[in-house]
């Protein structure tokens, strides 16, 4: 959660229609890529992922760790683009986006939610059970593992790894399109892609708008010294042997 899937989801969305802005826009992300888990989850006016019936190639989205997802996704060899970005921004980002979503738990303040979110306490689980699990499933099946603070440093080279993975070929004037329509500041403004669409009481964006910085390292502008301190030392424990690295800023 708040890992930059959007992000993904429109990058994926204009390399399977060529860059075809027109064709991007026909309904929300939501819509277009629907998320297979959230017949039991939310009230919001979302087209159920797992009852419809979708063309070749079908595009879900998920948060889902891996011991959750259908044995199905395995045993199919289904292509997994799998985002993931460092734990401070996501700690940050998540805390503002609960404010907005009258479904998730709530958090009076960000040193609430820190502990919440070492402890496991969070909607989709464990943020260190959940990155470590796609990490270790990565050369074992078809998936593609992508950080988001690569993708904010170098765009162009991650989606030429979402081509390549995705098998697809196109031209450099529809890459560079690509490139422009997924950048933060136009996704931003664009109401297929920014939630909205959805009404108020489902997503109250004007207390935080859902695409609301876009930035890596801005945990540093809400995390105390003592806060990080903590955060740091409970981080190492939880990620003791794994290969798995973040950069906190770029």
């Amino acid at each position: 959660m708040r890992h930059g899937s959007t992000w993904v989801q429109e990058i994926v969305d204009m390399i399977q229609n060529d860059g075809d802005v027109k064709k991007c826009q026909r309904t929300n992300t939501y819509n277009r890529q629907p998320l297979i888990e959230w017949k039991s989850l939310s009230p919001l006016p979302m087209t159920q992922g797992l009852e419809l019936a979708m063309p070749f190639p079908r595009i879900l989205k998920t948060h889902l760790s891996v011991q959750m997802l259908p044995p199905s996704f395995w045993k199919q060899n289904t292509k997994i683009i799998y985002v993931a970005r460092n734990a401070k921004d996501t700690v940050v980002s998540y805390h503002h986006f609960s404010k907005i979503v009258p479904l998730l738990p709530k958090s009076n303040t960000l040193e609430e939610f820190i502990e919440k979110f070492m402890d496991g306490k969070v909607l989709w689980d464990s943020w260190y059970d959940h990155v470590k699990g796609r990490w270790n499933q990565k050369d074992k099946h078809s998936v593609l593992y992508l950080f988001y603070e690569d993708m904010k440093e170098n765009p162009r080279q991650e989606i030429q790894k979402i081509l390549k993975f995705l098998e697809k070929d196109l031209s450099e004037e529809i890459f560079n399109k690509i490139i422009y329509h997924t950048s933060f500041d136009i996704m931003q403004q664009n109401p297929m892609a920014n939630y909205g669409t959805i009404p108020k009481e489902m997503m109250d964006q004007s207390i935080s708008p859902f695409m609301r910085k876009g930035m890596s390292g801005d945990w540093k502008n809400h995390f105390t010294i003592a806060q990080n301190e903590k955060f740091d030392e409970e981080h190492k424990k939880k990620m003791a042997g794994t290969t798995l690295t973040f950069h906190t800023e770029i």
